[in-house]
């Protein structure tokens, strides 16, 4: 059973502080294991990338068969059902309409000074998006990494997704040529993270790395992070509903196990106003357990890491819901939209009782990767702004010298660095010499 607290409790301070605190990252040891493997990547190259690949995946490579050909993705394609197909071109139409919203715009003035300032947008050059491989892979994954990467104007895209055994994913590599990327390829874990960090004979060297992975590819980020830029380390799922007893239990215990299924490490926390309501919907996910696919391991995190909150009343359930800052919140209650302004922290807000989590996995426009273990009370959700760098323009004319260079020598005499106002004094005595002479 879940976690069930409740605000009216004595103990709730105390209770709520250690449920904030669960740990629910994975315990495996693995930092060691994958700077030994970068390691390896960094000295052999590709040859450190195909002795890994066969242990970890049993697929024999060869440098020519590291990446997938046109063909092989042509043949790919061609089998992907028509309505898979036109449901992922819907995707990635509403995906690629919401970003372009996003891009920034350059900006040039002239201040009161005379001094012409501003600033210039450009995208990284190349970047390299990870993707989990095999059937169980996610072709969402790709077009929510690969299509803000493609509109901020990125060169060079290349796709690693793993292919355990051989197993590949045709809706991926669909996503892909969706995206606008071409190179995909075969290779995973925190090699393929080193390939594309420190680059190899074949593999280009990029400079951002984005998208999920396992621990070992988590670890792999966190490692090559200041030689290229990653995304965020990404923690479990997470889904947070606030509902008020004018819902229907079974669809917010549906919208629960949504995230339940993802991992054993997931976690589905509603808060209500409402203790029967609470109780409805705990029996909802329940009975609904008892027929889901993969019911084991959403039953495993429902019981290991879900929690059912009952609050005084919706002002308590939002205060409680910036504490934890939630990847995932759901609003499902009267004039959600007003509510959801009393929400600070947050990966992604879905507003109202028709906005299911699931709808912004697939095809809502906004991004799916998402802060979660709490950082959404300082970061932000994947963005094209994320494939972006802000380069900052100033230009000065004599006269804006004059009016703002002495301020400039003053503040470097007084931190005792000489030549930093040597720089400006130099320019100033030539303008009084010019103008003297």
């Amino acid at each position: 059973m879940p976690l069930f607290l409740d605000t009216s409790s004595p103990n709730f301070d105390a209770e709520f502080d250690n449920f904030l605190h669960l740990k629910r990252d994975t315990d495996v040891q693995v930092d060691a294991v994958v700077a030994d493997i970068l390691a390896d990547v960094q000295t052999r190259g590709d040859a450190a990338v195909i002795d890994l690949t066969a242990k970890f995946d049993g697929m024999d490579l060869t440098p020519e068969t590291l990446a997938f050909t046109k063909a092989e993705i042509d043949a790919a394609i061609e089998t992907v059902p028509a309505a898979e197909r036109a449901a992922l071109e819907l995707a990635a139409d509403r995906i690629r309409a919401y970003h372009e919203k996003q891009l920034p715009e350059d900006a040039w003035w002239q201040d009161d000074s005379g001094a012409q300032l501003g600033w210039r947008w450009s995208a990284v050059e190349a970047a390299g998006l990870y993707v989990p491989g095999g059937l169980a892979s996610y072709p969402s994954s790709v077009l929510m990494n690969a299509i803000p990467a493609s509109v901020a104007g990125v060169e060079n895209l290349v796709i690693c997704a793993p292919t355990p055994k051989g197993a590949v994913n045709p809706l991926v590599l669909l996503a892909a040529r969706l995206s606008g990327v071409e190179t995909v390829y075969r290779i995973g874990g925190a090699q393929a993270v080193g390939a594309m960090a420190y680059g190899t004979q074949t593999i280009g060297k990029v400079d951002k790395i984005t998208g999920p992975g396992n621990a070992f590819v988590a670890a792999a980020k966190r490692r090559v992070f200041g030689t290229v830029g990653i995304d965020m380390i990404a923690g479990p799922s997470e889904i947070l509903v606030i509902a008020d007893k004018d819902n229907n239990p079974d669809w917010i215990a549906m919208d629960l196990l949504s995230q339940a299924e993802h991992d054993e490490s997931a976690q589905s926390i509603l808060i209500t106003d409402n203790a029967d309501f609470a109780r409805a919907v705990a029996a909802s996910v329940e009975k609904a357990l008892e027929t889901l696919e993969r019911r084991e391991i959403a039953a495993k995190s429902w019981a290991d890491y879900g929690a059912v909150i009952v609050t005084s009343d919706l002002d308590q359930a939002a205060k409680l819901s910036d504490r934890i800052a939630p990847e995932h919140l759901e609003l499902c209650v009267a004039d959600a939209a007003d509510y959801s302004r009393k929400i600070r922290h947050a990966g992604a807000i879905f507003i109202g009782a028709w906005t299911p989590e699931a709808i912004g996995d697939y095809v809502g426009g906004p991004n799916h990767v998402l802060p979660t273990s709490r950082s959404a009370r300082f970061s932000s959700g994947l963005s094209v702004l994320d494939f972006m760098k802000r380069t900052t323009l100033a230009q000065m004319t004599p006269a804006a010298l004059r009016a703002i260079g002495p301020a400039a020598e003053t503040l470097a005499i007084s931190e005792s660095l000489q030549a930093h106002g040597l720089s400006v004094r130099a320019r100033l005595d030539q303008m009084n010499e010019d103008d003297n002479g």
